[in-house]
C-alpha cells in the first residue's frame, strides 16, 4: 500500500500562484501513475490533472491548460502540481492519488490510493 500526504495549499488573490505537494510513503513511488483531483463545495470530484509513473506522459483538464504544471522525482517519492493565475473557480479541496501504472490513459482510471487533500482558497 501507499501512502500519500498533500502540502502546499492556502488563501490567496486571483492572479497568484500555489505549489502543491505530494510525498508518498509505502511501496515504491515509480510503480505508479499520480493524478491531481479537486472538488469544490456542492460539486462532484473532478479530474485536474496527470502524470505517468516516468514523467513521460501528462493530462490536463481544459480549464487549467496553460496555467498548471504537474511533475514529479520519484527519488523523493514527490509530486507536485504547480498552479499560477489561479482564479477563484480554482477553489477547492485538492487530492493526490496514485493508481499502478499500466499504461492506459491518465484519465478516467480507478486510482487506488487517496490523500487527504488540502484546501486551495483563490479571492478575486
Amino acid at each position: 500500500q501507499v501512502q500519500l500526504v498533500e502540502s502546499g495549499g492556502g488563501s490567496v488573490q486571483a492572479g497568484a500562484s500555489l505549489r502543491l505537494s505530494c510525498t508518498a510513503s509505502g511501496r515504491t513511488f515509480r510503480s505508479y501513475d499520480m493524478g491531481w483531483f479537486r472538488q469544490a463545495p456542492t460539486k462532484e470530484r473532478e479530474f485536474v490533472a496527470a502524470i505517468s509513473w516516468g514523467g513521460s506522459m501528462t493530462d490536463y483538464v481544459d480549464s487549467v491548460k496553460g496555467r498548471f504544471t504537474v511533475s514529479r522525482d520519484n527519488a523523493k517519492n514527490t509530486m507536485w502540481l504547480q498552479m499560477n493565475s489561479l482564479k477563484p473557480e480554482d477553489t477547492a479541496v485538492y487530492y493526490c492519488a496514485g493508481v499502478l501504472r499500466s499504461g492506459l490513459p491518465l484519465r478516467g482510471r480507478n486510482y487506488d490510493y487517496w490523500g487527504q487533500g488540502t484546501q486551495v482558497t483563490v479571492s478575486s
